[in-house]
């Protein structure tokens, strides 16, 4: 019977805010609250409001290795892609017009590549190994003299796979290519330090740490500077490279949200991986699966099966009780594979039936254990009716 509210394992997708970081976003709002515009710095109100960005700038930059100038806030990870690969690319094109990514990013990455390719630019897709990593060594053999660009996220979010990013930012370095990575799948969840590892463009979103949507960061290197070009114009905010009012709530809750999961990085990640690892025992014993991932080199949230003898689609229709996804939540309006997996190398039949199980902070093991039994009844049931 299915519940009203289904046992949440869908935190790739997006993370309920953390308590801790809503109190802090309501302190903003109200006409006793940081409500004025940031950008009126002439009275209290604003002056208020500016005082609490910059904290969170502050917050956002120590998480991540960073100075606090060198944080640009956009609305999310999209909005961050898009700022990174077309304001270098077109800031760069005199340089050259290659590019490297893989064909396993996000699609908020591929979808600026291919209309970036329509102005001009070549692209070399990286295909990943079965694991689904993509090596350094692959990047630097497609290094050209015209590469002006590397994109390469640092944990794939279908799988869960964890890029070596420091050795393919310090091969970029050395030979003066930018290098972006989209981190929405990591920050607060693995370390990070773009100095040592080497990175020119980070691109980070609230949502998928605890905090809010509709505020997300764009990491640029400020020493020596990385030319850019804004997507649009209007009051200059964020250095000339991001006009708009900065919406203090969401940047306050980013913050929040960051210096939390930073704190509670270490006991989060243990706990959340024991309780992974316990809920890929109990589906390894019904047998007939595939784990589409090493665990090895995997983020401790995050686990990507198929289920053999299974029709495509009738298994997450099946688990009504479990919120689970079938891959990019920015992709499930698709009935095509996953592209991610398709890449691996999987076939069209496994990749349709694969589902991706995230977990959180707020899951426990008495929801797992329900999950797995929950597999356990309709398993059997949908490979019977096959």
């Amino acid at each position: 019977m299915t519940t009203e509210f289904p046992i949440y394992l869908d935190y790739a997708a997006t993370t309920p805010i953390d308590l801790r970081v809503a109190e802090r976003m309501i302190e903003c709002l109200g006409a006793r609250g940081a409500h004025g515009n940031p950008s009126s710095t002439g009275h209290e109100y604003g002056r208020r409001a500016r005082n609490l960005i910059e904290t969170a700038r502050v917050q956002v930059a120590k998480a991540i290795g960073a100075q606090p100038a060198s944080i640009i806030w956009t609305s999310g990870a999209t909005e961050s892609n898009n700022l990174a690969l077309f304001g270098s690319a077109r800031f760069n094109r005199g340089r050259g017009r290659h590019i490297i990514s893989s064909l396993t990013e996000h699609k908020a990455v591929l979808d600026p590549l291919r209309q970036l390719e329509r102005e001009g630019f070549e692209v070399t897709y990286l295909r990943p190994a079965p694991s689904g990593a993509v090596s350094p060594a692959q990047v630097i053999d497609a290094l050209r003299a015209d590469t002006v660009l590397v994109s390469l996220m640092h944990v794939n979010n279908e799988i869960g796979v964890i890029q070596d990013v420091a050795a393919v930012g310090r091969a970029c370095r050395e030979r003066g290519v930018a290098f972006h990575v989209d981190a929405a799948q990591s920050a607060g969840k693995l370390p990070i330090d773009v100095e040592s590892a080497c990175i020119d463009l980070m691109s980070l979103t609230a949502h998928k740490c605890y905090g809010p949507k509709g505020i997300g960061v764009l990491y640029l290197r400020r020493q020596p500077g990385l030319g850019l070009q804004p997507l649009f114009f209007g009051g200059g905010q964020e250095y000339g490279l991001r006009s708009g009012t900065l919406a203090t709530h969401q940047i306050v809750g980013m913050g929040a949200a960051l210096s939390v999961a930073v704190a509670d990085m270490a006991t989060d990640s243990a706990r959340i991986r024991e309780l992974r690892d316990r809920l890929w025992a109990g589906i390894q014993a019904l047998g007939g699966v595939e784990l589409n991932c090493d665990p090895r080199h995997q983020v401790a949230h995050l686990l990507n099966i198929s289920f053999h003898g299974v029709a495509g689609g009738s298994l997450q229709f099946a688990l009504r009780d479990l919120a689970v996804s079938a891959g990019s939540a920015c992709s499930s309006g698709s009935d095509a594979p996953s592209h991610v997996l398709h890449a691996m190398g999987r076939s069209n039949e496994l990749a349709h039936s694969s589902l991706r199980f995230s977990l959180g902070r707020f899951t426990t093991a008495a929801e797992v254990d329900a999950a797995i039994a929950t597999l356990r009844r309709e398993l059997p049931r949908l490979r019977s009716s096959m």
